[in-house]
């Protein structure tokens, strides 16, 4: 894990940390050799691909938008102009198999 990614990580209140960690260990185990590193004030990954940000009262783990379908953005939480969303309050919010098949779409848009 890059030096700075984990200190964005460890300094994030609970549950936030540990949402965070969790993110970060899916991400790598989806795609091994995917580098992390700071982007924008966030952990990102695969060259900003992905990001995970620690918000007041949850965490979102964010996806480039580019070449989604419009079907395929509903099957987010949230947008913005570049990015689409999921919003993860708790550890049990975490549906790792979605977030899987979420990071796999993605990748293969980008």
């Amino acid at each position: 894990m890059d030096e700075k990614v984990k200190q964005y990580i460890e300094k994030q209140d609970s549950p936030k940390k540990d949402i965070c960690r969790k993110l970060h260990k899916i991400i790598i185990k989806t795609f091994p050799s995917v580098k992390d590193e700071m982007k924008w004030g966030v952990p990102t990954f695969d060259n900003g691909n992905y990001y995970v940000v620690a918000v007041k009262d949850h965490v979102n783990l964010g996806f480039s938008k580019k070449g989604l379908s419009k079907e395929e953005i509903k099957l987010f939480d949230g947008t913005a102009s570049t990015t689409v969303h999921i919003e993860i309050k708790t550890l049990k919010d975490i549906d790792e198999k979605r977030i899987v098949k979420l990071l796999k779409m993605t990748k293969k848009k980008a």
